[in-house]
């Protein structure tokens, strides 16, 4: 069975896939933040730049 930073491939394929899960909850959680945060962006460039 070929290994994977010393692990078997298959519990890498299992790991990669469960991080892949969280990575994406996290970002379907953050969603509803993201016009917030880009008009908090917007108006601070406006301040800074002429």
């Amino acid at each position: 069975m070929a290994r994977v930073g010393g692990r078997n491939l298959a519990i890498s394929w299992i790991a990669g896939l469960l991080c892949t899960g969280v990575v994406a909850g996290l970002a379907w959680f953050a969603l509803p933040i993201v016009p917030t945060m880009a008009q908090f962006v917007g108006e601070g460039m406006r301040s800074v730049l002429p």
